[in-house]
């Protein structure tokens, strides 16, 4: 399978801050910018909340056109003089985790909303080039038929959707307001190397590849479609070089699965048995179904290099081949978020779990 091709490049942008770029599609990004441009700088800031790892951008550590701070995007003092230094801002940084905000809220507003905020002061301070802000499909809200276009209302039904919501709101009230060249890109469940595994998609790769459960939500009907990360970062570069400031744009595989069909291209990929699959008590105000259009987007040329079968097994490979990158995450304090959510304890890692009425 062939790498995303280059984005063509219809403006020149010398160094790129990515925010956030330590978590899995933010340094996606950042680890396919420095071959995309190679006479481009990036700056990568993160927080290194419990999601930021710098070993997602070990390929890049070395690259002498690549720089990490880490700094928190709510902090304008330290943040800042780094947009200034920089043509552009790319802001991946979030929390973006739906059971986390319904546990704490509080903090899915501060860094979502207040900290969008303050990259978007410290952007029109700086008088940035160009600015895209990385939202989510999500924003949507439940989608029963059809497929939502970029002018469709938001609805979204979460504490972690509502934030996002409300940084694009403030987003493009910085266009309108003060001509900020702001464009956002609404993405969907992207998938793929170095995703942190309480989504379920590593989760149930990292959990099957353990024989322990794979707890799937309610009876598993809830539809997304799955998108490959580095498609995802083709998509983001592209508006970053050709979208129009003040536009929103969806980056969606248009491949639907419901959460037992993904379990399935798991499994048969791993050749473990189906009844590692166990049904768990629904998340509350879980939103059954999402689909957003992306006709505006292959507007501008863009083009999936992955297609549903290529990015199950690009990803569910990566997994079974880099157990050194998550192992030692999932036996951390991953182990009492896992608890928490879901009542009971994971394993020792490489212990097999009886499944949920086998026992």
């Amino acid at each position: 399978m062939s790498a995303p091709a280059e984005p063509e490049k219809s403006r020149t942008l010398s160094h790129v801050l990515v925010t956030g770029g330590a978590g899995f599609i933010g340094s996606a990004f950042a680890r396919n910018f420095v071959v995309w441009h190679p006479n481009a700088r990036v700056t990568v800031v993160d927080k290194l909340t419990y999601a930021g790892n710098l070993n997602n951008l070990a390929p890049i550590w070395e690259n002498p056109r690549f720089r990490f701070v880490q700094a928190d995007i709510c902090d304008f003092e330290s943040i800042a003089p780094l947009v200034a230094q920089a043509d552009a801002v790319v802001n991946f940084a979030a929390e973006s985790h739906v059971d986390r905000s319904l546990n704490d809220p509080d903090v899915f507003v501060r860094t979502n909303v207040l900290g969008t905020n303050t990259l978007l002061r410290a952007a029109r301070a700086a008088d940035i080039a160009r600015f895209v802000h990385i939202s989510t499909d999500e924003v949507y809200g439940h989608v029963a038929t059809g497929a939502a276009a970029e002018d469709a209302p938001l609805k979204p039904r979460n504490p972690y959707s509502a934030s996002k919501a409300g940084a694009e709101l403030l987003a493009f009230s910085y266009f309108t307001n003060f001509g900020l060249p702001v464009m956002v890109t609404r993405g969907s469940n992207t998938i793929g190397p170095y995703q942190y595994p309480e989504k379920a998609t590593p989760l149930f790769v990292t959990n099957a590849i353990d024989n322990l459960p794979m707890p799937i939500y309610g009876r598993g009907t809830a539809i997304r479609d799955y998108l490959y990360v580095d498609d995802h970062a083709a998509a983001i570069d592209l508006v970053l070089h050709h979208g129009t400031p003040g536009e929103a744009y969806n980056v969606g595989s248009e491949d639907a699965l419901n959460t037992v069909d993904l379990a399935h291209h798991i499994l048969s990929r791993l050749g473990k048995p189906e009844e590692l699959m166990t049904h768990v008590t629904d998340r509350p105000g879980h939103d059954l179904r999402y689909a957003i259009d992306s006709t505006k987007l292959r507007g501008l040329g863009w083009k999936r290099a992955y297609d549903l079968p290529a990015t199950m097994d690009a990803t569910v490979g990566w997994y079974a081949r880099n157990e050194a990158w998550w192992r030692p995450i999932k036996a951390g304090a991953f182990r009492e978020y896992y608890k928490q959510q879901y009542g009971k304890e994971l394993a020792p890692s490489g212990t097999p779990a009886t499944p949920a009425g086998k026992a």
